[in-house]
């Protein structure tokens, strides 16, 4: 583990494992023998796309370096209903110990991925890309923004340093978009700021009044029904980048992005994905 981001994760792993095992596995230390070694395999129950069997094996190492874990696919990979993922070897109670979290990781990661997945085929050959919003689990997000990308999707900001999005509550506190615009861009050039520009819009009026204030990179259409948003679409007219967003489903998202936007946020796909079912099955050696 080398940067950062490699540390945080190793960080987020410890503390995880630290809610679960507390000051040590009272069931697995009264019943298996200290040196008792096992194998065991990860399986998966449901057919959807595999994303964060690093982080398990990662959960398993730490847990007990003498645990060998071994990827039989890599993340991205398509997994139907009974594939085999993974391998285990080592101390049993290490990968009892590790079992939940690196499950919980696992299951939840590939959830996120298989959802994702699901938007991204449904737009299929239309230009607009599936992305996410900061609608994450608390201190998961770099977790559930991975397991995006794994899925097909892309990455909105990871957080509110990385770009400016003027929404209906600045729009209102600033006392209009003209004036909200107006005032970050002075912002963002007085302080040598540069990330882009992104303002939230309810109205054919609002993008009219955002275009013309200019300096900015994309343009949110927020609950707009399909007719209107078409229109938005053929005003803005490749000026900027538009995006669509607000309450879009499964059953929505083709009409969606047969509108021409580019891209369509999905807060879904990681406020309530439906984890995947995946079990470890262990043997004694």
């Amino acid at each position: 583990m080398h940067s950062d981001l490699d540390n945080k994760i190793v960080r987020l792993i410890e503390q995880a494992l630290f809610e679960d095992i507390g000051f040590g596995d009272v069931t697995s230390e009264s019943t298996i023998p200290e040196d008792q070694q096992s194998k065991a395999t990860l399986l998966c129950k449901e057919t959807g796309i595999l994303s964060g069997i690093e982080i398990a094996q990662l959960v398993f190492h730490i847990v007990d370096d003498r645990i060998t874990m071994n990827p039989l696919l890599a993340d991205t990979s398509l997994i139907q209903k009974g594939t085999t993922i993974a391998t285990l070897a080592g101390p049993t109670r290490g990968i009892l110990l590790g079992e939940r979290v690196a499950l919980n990781f696992l299951q939840r990661m590939c959830g996120i991925a298989s959802l994702t997945h699901m938007f991204v085929h449904a737009v299929a050959g239309k230009r607009a890309k599936i992305t996410d919003t900061r609608k994450t689990v608390p201190g998961l997000r770099v977790l559930d923004k991975q397991a995006v990308r794994d899925g097909g999707g892309v990455n909105h900001r990871f957080g509110l340093d990385q770009m400016v999005l003027i929404k209906d509550n600045h729009i209102a506190a600033a006392g209009g978009v003209t004036q909200a615009i107006e005032r970050c861009t002075a912002y963002l050039k007085t302080h040598a700021i540069t990330v882009p520009i992104e303002v939230e819009t309810d109205s054919i009026a609002q993008v009219r009044e955002a275009l013309a204030c200019g300096g900015i990179d994309r343009i949110m259409l927020d609950n707009y029904p399909i007719g209107l948003m078409t229109e938005a679409v053929g005003i803005i007219a490749r000026r900027v980048e538009v995006e669509a967003s607000g309450g879009i489903t499964m059953q929505t998202i083709r009409a969606v992005a047969e509108t021409g936007v580019d891209f369509i946020s999905v807060g879904a796909l990681t406020h309530s994905p439906k984890v995947l079912d995946i079990s470890l099955d262990m043997e004694s050696i």
